[in-house]
């Protein structure tokens, strides 16, 4: 360890910082927000710093006499002589400093810093690589969403309560992992305070039961882990049992807790490994087990996800949900894919129809789909694509009317498909495009290959 990690209290102490020009701003937005008194020294003084409140400008160079008085001094000038004389002079006085960028000369190290106050977190590399710091900084954006803040002001207003009712550290211990792992941790996160607050005092009654079952019921997207929303993963992180499907991609199964059971229910075409009647009962069990199950969908639970039906069961049965939405198939894929689903020259409408029924029929509003000048996008409509073709062209689209099959889509093994209502059924069986796959109808598909060069890449 290089240097050891503290948090300097700074609220109403005079530090100082010289330099004038734009990192020596960024610094002194750092140190104002930490509620410092701050003196800026600089030969020139941007504006906005200058003009900033809290701030006393001195439009000179650095002298010795500058330092006096202060707490802590940061250096931020394009001149390393002058960092070193302010190094130099700070350290023989035991004022702390830091040198921006020149480790040599520092006695401490600025940190990037996440901010969830009064959580903070704070990254150094103790200045060999600060932009390494700040990408790890950023990977941790997506694990602690910012109103981890209210979670932490929450536990702070409680704190002394919890010691007068858990008295034995070791159960108290556990009670605030139950509170931070469970649904009062859950509703604070939601903006419930009153509820959250209400199931803490419930949980005062009844420490012997802390443990409640809840469903979340999380949209993992079209396959690419990317995609997923920040909600998303940290209920991928809490969850005791994991319940997913088919179109949900390895690496995102992957993602969820190391330590909880997993439970395939993937359904495709004539192969399901548990009927839905099935799955909705056992996440009720799953649930008043007083486990916390993630049911994991592909797309979004709501749209041809069937989780309509789960929640329905779930408050029959009394269960505490969650739904966190993903992005849908249509919207992720065909942005893979390079092609967007409304244009003004194009398409002024988009619907999204499945081409799998419960009859195992493709039973459509045809009238309604083959209207110009609009999008369609067909989940599992891959075995019926002959009869989409053809029906389409019978209702009145053109034959030349461009589509295209995604394959995969957002995934490694995405693979795009395009031809005509007339051509793609025969292209498609030479191709043999494999589940699961998207269909996307209209006149935007002919954009893919101006925009080619611009979609993202599947990783």
């Amino acid at each position: 360890m290089d240097f050891l990690p503290i948090f300097a209290n700074v609220r109403g102490k005079p530090c100082l910082l010289v330099g004038g020009g734009g990192v020596a701003t960024r610094k002194a937005d750092v140190l104002l927000q930490a509620g410092a008194k701050l003196r800026v020294v600089a030969p020139e003084i941007a504006d906005d710093l200058k003009s900033a409140q809290g701030v006393e400008a001195i439009t000179a160079r650095f002298m010795p006499e500058h330092l006096d008085g202060m707490k802590l001094v940061i250096a931020a000038t394009n001149d390393r002589a002058v960092n070193k004389q302010v190094s130099e002079l700070a350290q023989a006085r035991n004022i702390p400093v830091n040198v921006v960028d020149d480790p040599e000369l520092c006695s401490f190290i600025m940190p990037a810093i996440l901010d969830r106050s009064p959580l903070m977190v704070a990254f150094s590399s103790g200045g060999a690589s600060p932009v390494l710091t700040r990408m790890m900084r950023g990977k941790l954006e997506t694990v602690i969403p910012q109103n981890y803040s209210r979670l932490a002001a929450f536990a702070e207003r409680f704190r002394e309560e919890v010691k007068t009712h858990v008295t034995n550290p070791a159960k108290r211990r556990i009670f605030w992992e139950s509170v931070f792992e469970g649904v009062v941790a859950e509703k604070v996160l939601t903006g419930d305070e009153a509820g959250a607050e209400a199931m803490l005092q419930q949980m005062f009654k009844d420490e012997d039961n802390i443990q409640r079952g809840e469903v979340y019921l999380v949209g993992a997207g079209p396959g690419d882990p990317d995609l997923l929303t920040f909600r998303a993963l940290r209920l991928m992180q809490k969850a005791d049992v994991v319940v997913y499907d088919a179109l949900v991609s390895k690496p995102i199964v992957e993602m969820t807790r190391r330590d909880a059971e997993r439970i395939y229910v993937g359904k495709r075409r004539a192969d399901h490994a548990l009927p839905q009647e099935e799955i909705n009962d056992l996440l009720v069990r799953l649930a008043k087990e007083g486990k916390r199950v993630l049911r994991l969908k592909g797309g979004d639970p709501f749209i041809f996800g069937r989780g309509g039906e789960e929640i329905e069961t779930l408050a029959a049965q009394g269960i505490p949900f969650q739904v966190v939405p993903g992005i849908t198939a249509a919207s992720g894929v065909a942005s893979y894919a390079g092609i967007p689903l409304t244009h003004r020259d194009y398409s002024q409408s988009c619907m999204f129809v499945t081409g799998h029924l419960k009859d195992g029929t493709m039973n459509l509003d045809w009238d309604a789909l083959a209207r110009p000048r609009q999008t369609v996008v067909v989940y599992m409509g891959l075995h019926g694509l002959d009869t989409l073709c053809a029906k389409l062209v019978e209702h009145g689209l053109p034959a030349t009317t461009p589509i295209a099959i995604v394959q995969h889509g957002t995934q490694p093994t995405q693979r795009v498909i395009t031809g005509t209502l007339q051509t793609l059924p025969d292209i498609a069986a030479r191709e043999q495009p494999q589940a699961p796959t998207l269909i996307i109808i209209g006149g935007v598909v002919t954009l893919r290959d101006k925009l080619a060069w611009f979609h993202p890449q599947p990783q």
